[in-house]
């Protein structure tokens, strides 16, 4: 089983999302010593610019037009990023919020990597997905919670509806997602027990991630709202 894992938090040991899923890959491993790791880090990776050569390679790949030199360069570059994703079985992403959304580097990552006809397909009237990965986990950690009726209510979330949908429509067939809250808190052990919450949360997850089988990925308008086909798992401090 291949399983790529995506690391977006620039913190290293000290992130809370890279520790979470890397504990969640070793609990996977030990159950199935045949997984094989593709790690990418999008602030280790040495991105490409999306700039003026790239997306300029993006529009005479769809047109299958010529590349000059430094267009055919890049766009190599971001073919072997895509080819990470195509040779996957299985795919585990962690994401700390920034600012409600995602750390610029993972938008980065995906906005060279979602090529039209690649990850995905668009015929002018609807989108379809290109991927045939079985399962994903997302693991997104937030630095307060959520809540109706509060200053900061769900609608300020731009990140897990945001990459839930994307993974989706790439073609991830089911999805987990698990937010952890409090990750981030002025008492450190409120933020423990959130941590520990999220990581129990994951490990009830691995004999799930692990078993195949699992509906064929479909893109229509269901699908797109995300809604229907969510599966959130939230673990903050109250959830004990």
């Amino acid at each position: 089983m291949k399983l790529l894992e995506i690391q977006s938090s620039p913190r290293g040991e000290s992130s809370d999302s890279i520790t979470l899923t890397r504990s969640f890959i070793e609990a996977c491993k030990s159950n199935n010593a045949s997984i094989v790791v593709d790690t990418l880090n999008v602030w280790h990776e040495r991105l490409p610019e999306f700039d003026y050569e790239a997306i300029g390679a993006k529009y005479k790949a769809v047109k299958h037009e010529t590349m000059t030199e430094a267009e055919s360069k890049v766009w190599d570059r971001i073919q072997s990023l895509i080819q990470r994703f195509q040779n996957t079985d299985r795919i585990v992403i962690g994401a700390p919020m920034w600012n409600f959304g995602l750390p610029y580097k993972l938008k980065q990552l995906i906005d060279l990597a979602a090529q039209r006809n690649y990850l995905f397909t668009y015929d002018g009237k609807q989108y379809g997905p290109l991927l045939n990965v079985e399962k994903a986990v997302a693991v997104y950690t937030r630095g307060s919670r959520y809540l109706e009726g509060t200053s900061i209510p769900p609608s300020f979330d731009h990140l897990a509806p945001y990459l839930d949908f994307w993974l989706r429509m790439i073609g991830v067939r089911q999805l987990r997602s698990v937010i952890v809250d409090n990750a981030w808190n002025r008492d450190p052990q409120e933020s423990e027990v959130s941590l520990a919450s999220g990581k129990a949360a994951l490990e009830r997850l691995v004999d799930w991630f692990l078993a195949s089988g699992g509906a064929v990925p479909t893109c229509d308008d269901a699908d797109l709202r995300m809604k229907e086909h969510r599966s959130v798992l939230r673990r903050t401090d109250h959830d004990r």
